[in-house]
């Protein structure tokens, strides 16, 4: 009886499929890891650039201006910057609204992740959103500091050939990883195989680009820490999709660098109107180009690398319809 019973409920168990959660499900939960793992990554990014201090130390969140520690409710993600209006509890010196902004966008991208994610793929879903992180630290640091984190950028590069080993799928349209797989899919060595070329490709390309400028322009004109993170990135979408990543950060950063001009010149005309003095359109728009050139192109190529990341077949969809 009891050796019957316990075949029938073998066999039912495995009649029974294992049951997935749903999209909507875990979309909303990625959100909400999201949200709090973006008050860890303003941490990192407030804290890497500074000497003496790292993600351990000290243990404890503090106010930057009166270095009072903060405690649990001061922390809670985005409610806790609306409660306080942007202000420290204790000095009331301002906080500034990167904090929210960095939670919130931290929960919409894992939520986009997640959205965009196929089923079963949690491994895949794991490393997207550990990259989407970084890119995100390194983002804000570069913002601040005109400078990207060796944490981020060179520990990319170390992490991404084992993440492409552990899951392969991350490479599954890289030509070099399926040129040397065996059988229809990407298997773990080729996958290996893509990361360490999109590694050479992206940091070997942009450092080309940055050669070739210098000798143009007579001065620096890509910083290497640009050159790491492109090499970083490369080691996750393969060596076409760094290439790909910097041709759609390249355009961001064009179209944002415009904008940032027309801006400084708007600024220079309205300035000299209220000085009652006339500039020629020309001296404005040298003076608007000197205020505008500094822009970084970190944040610029994360944002190509976090695109080519979630959806690589849209992004060579949209570029063949806008070249052709």
């Amino acid at each position: 009886m009891r050796s019957r019973a316990g075949l029938r409920g073998s066999q039912a168990s495995k009649s029974c499929p294992a049951v997935e959660p749903s999209r909507e499900a875990v979309v909303l939960a990625s959100g909400l890891f999201g949200l709090a793992v973006g008050s860890f990554l303003n941490v990192a990014i407030h804290r890497l650039p500074l000497e003496g201090e790292s993600l351990s130390r000290p243990r404890r969140s503090y106010c930057p201006r009166c270095r009072h520690s903060l405690s649990w409710y001061d922390n809670i993600p985005v409610l806790s910057w609306v409660l306080l209006r942007g202000r420290c509890r204790y000095c009331r010196a301002g906080i500034s609204p990167r904090y929210p902004l960095v939670e919130l966008l931290t929960a919409a991208l894992w939520a986009l992740a997640a959205y965009l994610m196929e089923t079963g793929a949690w491994g895949l879903l794991l490393v997207q959103i550990l990259v989407l992180s970084g890119l995100l630290v390194s983002t804000f640091v570069d913002f601040d500091r005109y400078e990207i984190p060796d944490q981020v950028s060179i520990g990319g590069i170390l992490i991404a050939p084992v993440a492409s080993f552990l899951v392969p799928e991350l490479h599954r349209f890289t030509w070099i990883a399926r040129r040397f797989s065996e059988g229809d899919s990407v298997d773990r060595t080729g996958a290996a195989l893509g990361s360490l070329a999109g590694i050479l490709v992206g940091g070997g390309a942009i450092w080309i680009l940055g050669w070739i400028g210098e000798r143009i322009f007579r001065k620096e004109a890509m910083g290497f820490g640009d050159v790491k993170l492109l090499a970083a990135g490369g080691g996750f979408v393969g060596p076409g999709g760094a290439l790909l990543a910097l041709l759609v950060g390249a355009f961001v950063a064009s179209v944002v660098g415009l904008s940032n001009v027309l801006r400084f010149a708007w600024l220079v005309r309205a300035r000299a109107r209220r000085r009652g003095t006339t500039k020629r359109l020309g001296r404005i728009l040298e003076t608007a180009r000197v205020a505008g050139r500094y822009l970084p192109f970190g944040p610029y190529l994360g944002i190509g690398i976090g695109i080519v990341l979630l959806d690589w077949n849209d992004v060579i969809r949209l570029w063949k319809e806008l070249s052709f």
